[in-house]
């Protein structure tokens, strides 16, 4: 019996009739839903078809836009050949940030290491990239690069195959094999691509025989037909198809289009996609920079809603585009604000001061918060760069226009009009005579209202020396769990030494079991924001240094935990200056580490072994997430240990739990290599001797042990 109903999140059922006369219906959070599941709802006849909204469709439409407003020049991608060289040349130098399909860690690299030269690669790449097909990626690359290494099972597989370089990548491909090679009908051939679509085994597994057959009627020997079937068989969990890789593709395509050829509009198109996305609009930033594209602060006199792209006076062809931030991207700007300050500057003109610029605006749309965010997020500074001077007079003058506003009809009379007396002597030169904020307050605030820093950066000073001696961004930690759901293996392991640097942005202490204070640490670096975890040995030694806004070196281990960001378990902290030299004391800031933590990854060692002995305990199998130098697994399957019960020591319950589970795991051999979280943090894979096939009876062998939601293949 089902315990709870989810909706699907794209899903949608189309009937020539009201919906009700076919299916029961039930009101779920996301509006009306139907009782039955997908499944049932095919079997009845109904078509349900899923429905999906990407934002780089509306990327590509703004991008389009600018060009045309900006160059003259209309794209239309239905009349181009997807061909241009410039762009896979683009893509093969890892320049993906904002390439759809394309920009993720794993995917950077293959393509990378791919370098694709036409559309066909693309295509191959985004079927390819998937637990399953993963496996045939090296293959892939290789008999790319090498033609004369491409082997087929039977040369009927050439036409086939030929276009993959001898791989098995589409769910085409096995329809195609089963007719041309086994003699099915077209019908029969997509009973095959649904059951591979729905991952039906047992479905699969009944076509031997008849594919067997087929192929011996045409010629082809039984043993080479069970070769093929079987490569079916394991391609067929995760095999995807080639119109859905293909309709990925051509935005893939058009988006790095975009970004070759007109990567000022593409850019700040893609940043108006992300506004409110911090993460991603400091990458995007950061991607601008690398590619010498200037991104200029928002500002009132400018700025439109969206990123735009804005060029010199001098420059009349339009080459050197640079891109001016969005007065959405300010936090506390709603539509009704930003509309009022843009009509107010196409309808009066641009003002010269804060006066002026208050006294135009329609003051019952915009209220203080939004002003002083303006202030301080630098989009104020074409009235003059003393943005403390603003913040003394903004209040009050707010308060006299909105006194003024009550008081009179609006249309019939101005601020200036009724009070021109009062605001001639606190006009333009009426500022007050006050001191500028530090540039550190500066910085802060506009990070504060931006969600990034973009004038400057408080590392700026330091970046060489961080540069030289860190050895991890946060960069790469946020990369890590995207990269484990996608099967990719990155550089960054658990429990690896690393070093790293940044500003301390907040902080929040604690008294640990042994009555010593330790503390919890937000870090952020060029890139974005770690959290490092400071334990009472190192904390006592460092103590002076855990202060917000205060610019520090961490040297220390990486600790993994499912489902979250990395975090660094600090074994030694020092001001940043002093960051060369801690450089030099890794292996101390590692025993300092060991010596804090007490978890179950300190059992957990490397198995140089071969084979299993009997009577070992598995932790002796496992070793910490270095990738065994052999086969890729076909996929992966993650097992969580539960908290203890009190009863027995951690690493005691531990082990318990690990030797039921290697044994489960021998009972079931297979292609796919398991994950184990433990319930301190940390993380470890099983050698291939451990690789399971995870089947019902795995899961629920494994769950028996682990507990429900702690088992996920």
């Amino acid at each position: 019996m089902p315990r709870n109903a989810s909706t699907h999140a794209a899903g949608i059922v189309i009937s020539k009739l009201p919906l009700d006369e076919y299916v029961p219906l039930f009101r779920a959070d996301k509006g009306l839903s139907t009782q039955f599941n997908m499944t049932t709802i095919e079997e009845l006849g109904l078509l349900k078809m899923d429905f999906l909204s990407l934002r780089n469709l509306t990327i590509i439409r703004d991008a389009l836009e600018m060009i045309k407003e900006n160059h003259g020049v209309e794209l239309d991608f239905s009349k181009m050949e997807y061909d241009s060289p410039e762009v896979y040349e683009n893509i093969a130098k890892g320049n993906t940030q904002g390439i759809f399909q394309l920009e993720s860690a794993g995917m950077t690299s293959f393509m990378k290491n791919l370098k694709p030269d036409c559309f066909e690669d693309i295509v191959a790449g985004i079927a390819l990239y998937r637990p399953g097909p993963m496996a045939s990626i090296p293959t892939y690359i290789d008999n790319k690069k090498n033609p004369d290494h491409v082997r087929y099972v039977d040369e009927a597989l050439r036409p086939i195959l030929g276009v993959t370089y001898g791989c098995m990548v589409y769910q085409e491909q096995v329809m195609q094999i089963v007719r041309d090679l086994g003699g099915y009908s077209y019908g029969r051939s997509d009973l095959v691509r649904r059951a591979m679509s729905k991952k039906k085994m047992d479905v699969m597994m009944k076509e031997q025989a008849v594919f067997k057959k087929g192929c011996m009627d045409n010629g082809i020997s039984p043993e080479a037909a069970d070769e093929i079937f079987n490569q079916m068989i394991s391609f067929a969990e995760y095999a995807f198809n080639k119109s859905h890789a293909a309709a990925y593709a051509v935005l893939a395509y058009e988006t790095g289009y975009l970004k070759t050829y007109y990567p000022v509009e593409f850019m700040a198109a893609l940043m108006t996609s992300v506004m409110g996305d911090s993460k991603a609009m400091s990458l995007y930033i950061r991607n601008c920079k690398d590619m010498g594209i200037e991104v200029l602060p928002p500002d009132i006199n400018e700025s439109g809603k969206k990123f735009t792209v804005v060029y010199d006076a001098d420059d009349v062809n339009h080459e050197g585009g640079k891109i001016r931030f969005g007065l959405m991207g300010i936090k506390n700007l709603g539509d009704g604000p930003i509309d009022a300050i843009i009509a107010a500057r196409d309808e009066k003109g641009k003002p010269a001061d804060i006066f002026r610029f208050i006294d135009n605006l329609d003051i019952n749309k915009v209220n203080k918060k939004a002003v002083e965010s303006l202030i301080k997020s630098g989009a104020m500074d074409c009235l003059g760069k003393n943005r403390a001077a603003h913040m003394a007079v903004y209040e009050s003058l707010m308060d006299s226009a909105q006194s003024i506003a009550r008081n009179n009809v609006a249309g019939q009379i101005t601020l200036f009009d009724i009070n021109a007396e009062v605001l001639e002597e606190s006009s333009a030169n009426r500022l007050p005579d006050i001191r500028n904020f530090d540039n550190d307050i500066l910085l802060a605030q506009e990070k504060e209202m931006l969600g990034v820093y973009l004038t400057a950066h408080p590392l700026d000073d330091y970046a060489d020396v961080i540069g030289r001696n860190v050895s991890v961004t946060s960069r790469d930690l946020a990369e890590v769990l995207a990269a484990e759901e996608e099967g990719y293996t990155g550089s960054i392991r658990d429990g690896m030494e690393a070093a790293m640097a940044g500003i301390i942005t907040s902080k929040k202490n604690l008294i640990a079991r042994n009555g010593k204070m330790m503390s919890f640490v937000n870090m952020e670096d060029m890139f974005g924001t770690v959290e490092v975890v400071v334990f009472p040995n190192v904390y006592e030694k460092c103590h002076q240094l855990i202060e917000e806004d205060t610019i520090i070196a961490v040297k220390g281990r990486i600790n993994f935990k499912e489902g979250e960001m990395p975090k660094l378990l600090a074994g030694n902290v020092v001001s940043v200056k002093d960051i060369s030299a801690a450089a030099k004391d890794i292996s101390a800031a590692a025993k300092d580490i060991n010596a804090s933590v007490k978890d179950i990854s300190a059992s957990v060692k490397d198995n140089s072994a071969a084979a299993h002995r009997p009577g070992e305990p598995m932790s002796k199998q496992i070793r910490r997430t270095e990738e065994k130098n052999g086969r890729q697994p076909e996929g992966f399957v993650k097992i969580r240990l539960p908290q203890g019960d009190g009863k027995h020591s951690i690493e005691k319950q531990n082990n318990s739990l690990m030797k039921k589970i290697s044994d489960v795991m021998r009972n079931h051999p297979g292609d796919y290599q398991a994950i184990i979280y433990y319930p301190q943090g940390g993380s470890c894979r099983t050698e291939e001797n451990l690789w399971v096939y995870p089947d019902d009876d795995f899961a629920e062998a494994i769950i028996d042990i682990v507990g429900e939601g702690n088992y996920k293949s």
